[in-house]
């Protein structure tokens, strides 16, 4: 089974950003934490993070050609980004909204995904653990998923 894990803007700088919000741990860490897990879940991992809206749309159309599932931290596009919310609906395999934060939480702006609508589900609030809780329910669902294919089938 593959599962890509996208992180959005900013990401890049967790541990030096916003520590009191988003912690000390850096997303290398969040990284090799995730493919830990991966492998006891016996998934194969594509990790990516992008600052651009645009390579983002362009990596969830290739996860629905050649994944089973994504986990997805859009960072701040979460609230506005009705592109990545289309490509999120488009690509036919089960996303997996994650938020280290609780965006509920936050302020007023942050307290709305339009990502959610369209996604499989959403974790938020859990820090660094939000990546291997969403990683897991991505795996879940894309299992489901086959077994409603084969089903079907």
């Amino acid at each position: 089974m593959k599962v890509f894990v996208l992180h959005g803007p900013n990401l890049n700088l967790l541990g030096v950003r916003e520590v009191g919000v988003y912690g000390r741990t850096g997303l290398a860490e969040i990284n090799e934490k995730i493919k830990e897990l991966a492998g006891e879940l016996g998934a194969q991992v594509f990790i990516f993070q992008s600052n651009s809206e645009g390579e983002l749309i362009e990596l969830l159309h290739r996860a629905g050609q050649e994944a089973q599932a994504v986990v997805f931290n859009p960072g701040a596009l979460t609230h506005y980004s009705y592109a990545l919310r289309d490509a999120v609906a488009a690509i036919g395999i089960p996303v997996v909204e994650v938020h280290l934060s609780n965006i509920y939480s936050r302020e007023d702006f942050r307290q709305k995904s339009v990502i959610a609508p369209e996604a499989a589900g959403q974790i938020s609030g859990f820090g660094p653990d939000s990546y291997l809780l969403g990683l897991r329910a991505a795996v879940v669902c894309a299992l489901k998923e086959k077994g409603a294919g084969e089903a079907e089938g």
